[in-house]
């Protein structure tokens, strides 16, 4: 009788550890998160290098367990998930993404035509619009702040500079981020179509001119010391931009650029979306700031978007007939590299199949990358 008490105890103690014993509604309803992710990666491939590793993190991180000291979670400290998520908490995978993307990154059509830059800026103002709304909706400025920088369509830009500004919302900013990323071929289509005629979505742009091995090289530079003099801030992320792209366009450093372009972003890319995703325990994520947030990346989004696009409208009041920009790029100034690109080239391409508006389009896409941090450094300058 005593072996089967003391079985029977056992075994109930056991089952007190399990999953099951420690399932809430809330980890059901994230774990529906998580499946919806990886589902619109894999079926609708909607940024499937992002959104199965989140996806698959989400997974992980709403497995619940019995808090006995284990040290199981991303939450607890020397937990190996806690410790692949200090990459995140202390702000330093995202640099490491941007020398990534600073190496795959052809600035051709931002320097042969730099006035497209004026594009990317004109899209960051959904992060500051964002900004007054969140101070609107209550938040505490830094956390306004961090909020604010959904809008730029950037989500190692959004880790880093909520790691430094709202820790405790990093999880929700960090989804909502990299969720409209891979919303954009759902989000910007009917924006731009709405704000356009078809005389404006028909408008032909000239040629990018040819731009000269020279001015590839110069421009890392010149562009590290414009804006990292302007917003010594965004040293961390533009420094690493610009040091990757100067790997790529050195024409002498090309295993170090296929590194940071290859295998070295490839890592990171899955650290980075493994713990993210983890560290949406429902415990920690289900809150009411977690739904203002993803509400107002929404609006963030959809304001940078459309100020990308009436930019160009209002820019071309000042153009010759034959400089006129297709407001079809204007969409392109959010830093969702190279989806939002893709965007106006599909779209444009459904009024005119002849037009090609993607080697344009990348101009204030890549623009937007630069726009964002710079945006990200001023905020941290003035709230960190």
């Amino acid at each position: 009788m005593d072996f089967f008490s003391f079985l029977g105890d056992n075994l109930q103690t056991f089952l007190t550890y399990t999953s099951f014993a420690n399932f809430t509604l809330g980890h059901a309803a994230m774990i529906v998160v998580g499946l919806v992710f990886i589902y619109l990666a894999v079926a609708k491939e909607f940024e499937p290098m992002l959104l199965i590793p989140i996806g698959f993190g989400i997974l992980v991180g709403n497995i619940p367990f019995k808090d006995a000291g284990l040290q199981l979670g991303i939450y607890e400290q020397g937990s190996v998930l806690n410790i692949l998520y200090q990459g995140v908490t202390s702000g330093w995978y995202p640099p490491l993404i941007f020398l990534g993307i600073g190496a795959m990154t052809d600035f051709s059509a931002l320097i042969s035509n730099p006035k497209l830059m004026l594009i990317g800026a004109a899209a960051q103002f959904g992060i500051f619009g964002a900004y007054t709304l969140a101070l609107l909706c209550g938040f505490e400025p830094t956390q306004a702040g961090a909020i604010g920088i959904i809008g730029g369509a950037d989500g190692p830009t959004a880790i880093f500079l909520s790691s430094k500004l709202a820790p405790n919302l990093m999880g929700a900013i960090a989804i909502s981020a990299y969720s409209y990323m891979a919303l954009v071929p759902v989000i910007q289509p009917p924006i731009m179509r709405f704000l356009t005629s078809k005389k404006e979505r028909l408008i032909r742009m000239k040629p990018p001119r040819v731009v000269s091995q020279t001015e590839k090289i110069v421009f890392p530079i010149i562009g590290l010391l414009l804006t990292c003099f302007l917003v010594p801030s965004g040293l961390p992320l533009l420094g690493m931009l610009f040091f990757g792209n100067l790997l790529k366009e050195s024409g002498v450093t090309r295993r170090l650029a296929e590194t940071a372009r290859g295998p070295l972003i490839d890592t990171i890319t899955i650290l980075l979306g493994l713990t993210v995703g983890a560290s949406t325990q429902a415990t920690q994520f289900l809150t009411l700031n977690s739904i203002k947030i993803f509400g107002l990346g929404a609006l963030s989004f959809i304001i940078a978007t459309t100020a990308g696009i009436l930019f160009v409208k209002f820019f071309n009041l000042f153009l010759g007939r034959d400089n006129k920009i297709n407001p079809l790029i204007g969409n392109a100034g959010v830093s969702a590299v190279p989806d939002s690109a893709r965007i106006s080239q599909m779209v444009g391409k459904e009024y005119d199949p002849t037009n090609y508006l993607l080697m344009h389009a990348m101009g204030p896409n890549v623009a937007g990358v630069i726009g964002s941090a710079v945006a990200a450094g001023i905020l941290l300058g003035f709230l960190g």
